[in-house]
């Protein structure tokens, strides 16, 4: 019998983290039924970063929230509140996903959606009086580079006739002045960023260049894009805002550049994975493990720089240096796509070519991904080797 961890991402879009990591686990066991398997759903900062929590920890609370949603439509939304520990007040976790998120539009509005929606659930958590406030990014559906989240805590943005400029990237381009003196401070704890990417906000690695496209942009529109986020960035540099944040921070460029708005707010940046695993207990599920299995909807080159993939990959290692001269643990993957370098893994697989297709795949993601856990249990063996 050997230990067997699954921690996987949500399939964005088709199956959340939990649902996966049963799907995976029911495939391993039709062909090895002996042995132990740890369940360990999983999250980064985008995407099902609330449930992760909300599983981990004890005593949490949704909060539902009414927020203006991503196309100013109204989005029944929720925040979640954690029991004070550690040292800390209760916490606040807001999600930008479930509030700004890019799932909430139909059609995509690379020039208008916005983060304001997020500000307020923001601003519901701190009106509930938490000590600290952790924000998920990912999954967003703008490029206003966190200036629609600021609004809705208080900061005035401006044109040359001082009026207030419309909310998305789209307005960016006719800011001209920036007033802090309303915005909200952050809780007595602080303010972290949970971040999944390292872009900064600007260039050909920035917010525009690399995430303008998801976002229904075409190349002339991620000019125009980054046009805008150029325009909030030196704003930024001349204003009372309460950090002068740098443009190039990694992790600025994260969710449509919303990580440099928080930045400027006086927030700090963690990687989600990081911070998701450490409260799930995922290095302490590692303890005797043989395999660990994780997985994400595309696993591409941005996968190792942050994402869920890399962490599970980073506590592998890590656990397999504890002073008890354990073994390394087998890092095997699924996922729906496959389009970077799987070399760090023993073992992949893609649902894609499983199924045949990626629309076949994403048709019954729960099918093949218990069809990819039977296939990694045959090449994954209990010496944690793979062929």
């Amino acid at each position: 019998m050997a230990v067997i961890v699954i921690a996987p991402d949500s399939f964005k879009g088709t199956l959340g983290a939990a649902d996966a990591a049963r799907a995976l686990a029911d495939g391993w066991a039709t062909v090895r039924p002996a042995d132990e398997l740890r369940l360990v759903p999983m999250a980064d900062g985008g995407e099902g970063t609330l449930d992760a929590f909300e599983l981990a920890v004890s005593g949490s609370r949704r909060m539902p929230v009414c927020v203006d949603g991503p196309d100013g439509r109204p989005v029944a939304a929720s925040w979640l509140w954690l029991p004070a520990a550690g040292g800390h007040g209760p916490t606040g976790v807001v999600e930008l996903a479930s509030t700004s998120g890019i799932t909430l539009l139909d059609p995509l509005l690379p020039f208008d959606a916005h983060s304001f929606g997020f500000g307020q659930a923001i601003a519901a958590a701190l009106d509930a009086g938490v000590d600290r406030l952790l924000l998920a990014l990912g999954g967003s559906s703008s490029t206003d580079g966190g200036a629609g989240a600021l609004a809705a805590l208080g900061l005035d943005l401006s044109d040359a006739a001082g009026r207030p400029i419309r909310v998305g990237n789209r307005g960016l381009t006719h800011l001209a002045a920036i007033d802090a003196s309303a915005l909200r401070p952050l809780p007595p704890g602080g303010a972290v960023i949970l971040s999944d990417v390292d872009n900064p906000l600007l260039g050909e690695r920035g917010a525009a260049a690399v995430f303008g496209p998801q976002k229904g942009a075409t190349p002339s529109q991620v000019e125009g894009l980054e046009v805008g986020l150029a325009r909030w960035a030196s704003q930024v540099a001349v204003s009372d805002l309460p950090v002068r944040a740098d443009a190039a921070t990694p992790g600025a460029g994260a969710a449509g550049g919303a990580g440099f708005g928080l930045l400027a707010w006086g927030a700090t940046i963690s990687p989600g994975a990081a911070a998701v695993g450490a409260a799930l207990g995922l290095p302490a599920a590692l303890a005797g493990a043989s395999v660990v299995i994780t997985g994400e909807g595309r696993f591409d080159h941005q996968s190792l720089a942050g994402k869920v993939p890399s962490y599970v990959l980073d506590a592998a290692a890590a656990a397999a240096r504890m002073p008890d001269d354990r073994a390394p643990i087998a890092v095997a993957l699924a996922a729906g796509a496959i389009e970077g370098d799987t070399s760090a893994f023993a073992a992949s697989v893609s649902l894609a070519v499983l199924a045949g297709g990626s629309a076949a795949a994403r048709a019954d993601p729960a099918r093949w991904l218990r069809d990819a856990g039977a296939r990694l249990a045959r090449v994954c063996s209990a010496d944690r080797t793979a062929h």
